[in-house]
């Protein structure tokens, strides 16, 4: 059985969250992501779990992040400001491999921006805003549904993986309400926990993965087993080790229990690009305008398409080869002055032609002003 509800993008969020067995929210409140701490404060504790609002952003990734090394799945959220504070955090929570949720309700920046305007300008903050090298998994959304089943997948890929996972939304996708049909008994929902150790404690190293499987087993503080946690390189007992081999082999495992699993992280959707001959790429609140756009120009009689990753992190390289493959060109939109577009670019790297409709102007793009440069990418 399920339940029909008119709600909030954000309002899903927190239902996926609850869903997939969130029992901790750290972070502070900010425009345009506050109805989800604000719904959270009152969900929690109606499953037995826990709100925190921190004194600033950094804290509430901060809590998260103890949280789930206690053994609870975890999550905070935020926007660009924030996001920008968190960034240390982030980092930690790779190189220590703790599986975490951190949803980003984009705003238009720099600084304060535009606080209640919608933008994608973190879509490489996401991938690159903590330093050094790292691996996170980021997913965005395009409707309010997509909120409520993508933030499930979120938790579930931090827990399989060890992993922060971003969910990248923005104020549009935050904001609206749409119909959504809800599962009356969330324990119906298919949901993932950790691979905890099975040995004695004497035994158990903390990052002791293995070729056959690169995710080490995960214990909760707490339940009897002691590991090291730091933001040093490490080897499999969690403690620092500075050699050039030691520094090799920890980075090496950590990109590769992601990239070595693409097919079951990287999601995307194809709208009518069986036999286009000019593509539109899109994602998250950018993408809703894309399927009008499509239709209007085939009413025109133009062969146009549409691809809307999913997972925008990884970069879902292999399918947008494929589709450089196939077209006669590519038109990138987002709602930033081009990021995503250097990534469309690198990839296709010269297949076929790839122009970028950028939009940052405080408001989502028409479907008759995609049109309107698809037909000039395509020189009509």
């Amino acid at each position: 059985m399920s339940r029909v509800l008119l709600l909030q993008g954000n309002q899903a969020v927190v239902e996926g969250a609850i869903a997939a067995g969130v029992k901790f929210y750290g972070g502070y409140p900010i425009t345009p992501s506050t109805e989800i701490a604000e719904q959270l404060a009152a969900r929690l504790p109606q499953v037995g779990g826990k709100f925190m609002q921190t004194e600033d952003e950094i804290a509430g990734l901060g809590t998260a992040i103890g949280a789930s090394m206690g053994g609870k799945k975890a999550m905070t959220a935020t926007s660009g400001p924030g996001f920008s504070l968190k960034q240390e955090m982030l980092g930690l929570a790779c190189t220590a491999e703790i599986p975490v949720v951190i949803v980003d309700v984009q705003r238009v920046g720099p600084a304060t921006g535009q606080p209640t305007s919608p933008a994608q300008g973190e879509v490489m903050m996401t991938r690159w805003g903590t330093h050094g090298d790292h691996w996170v998994i980021v997913v965005s959304p395009s409707s309010v549904p997509e909120c409520f089943w993508l933030t499930i997948r979120a938790v579930n890929l931090a827990e399989k993986y060890r992993v922060p996972v971003i969910i990248l939304m923005d104020e549009v996708i935050g904001h609206m309400r749409e119909k959504i049909e809800l599962p009356d008994d969330y324990s119906t929902v298919e949901t993932v926990d950790r691979i905890r150790p099975t040995c004695r404690p004497e035994e158990y190293l903390a990052y002791g993965a293995t070729e056959d499987n690169l995710v080490p087993a995960m214990a909760d503080y707490g339940s009897g087993y002691r590991w090291h946690v730091t933001g040093l390189i490490h080897d499999e007992t969690g403690f620092p080790k500075g050699t050039p081999a030691g520094t090799v082999n920890a980075l090496n495992r950590l990109h590769d229990k992601i990239y070595k699993n693409l097919d079951d992280i990287v999601t995307f959707e194809n709208y009518k690009l069986d036999d286009a001959e000019f593509a539109v790429l899109s994602f998250g609140g950018a993408a809703r305008t894309a399927y009008e756009a499509v239709d209007m120009a085939r009413a025109e009689g133009i062969k146009a398409g549409f691809f809307r990753p999913i997972t925008i992190w990884p970069f879902p390289e292999k399918e947008v080869k494929e589709l450089a493959g196939k077209v006669k060109g590519i038109l990138v939109h987002e709602l930033n002055y081009g990021q995503y577009v250097l990534e469309v670019e690198r990839v296709v790297a010269g297949k076929c032609p790839v122009t970028l409709y950028g939009k940052y102007d405080n408001e989502s793009a028409t479907p008759q002003e995609l049109l309107a440069e698809i037909k000039k990418a395509m020189g009509r």
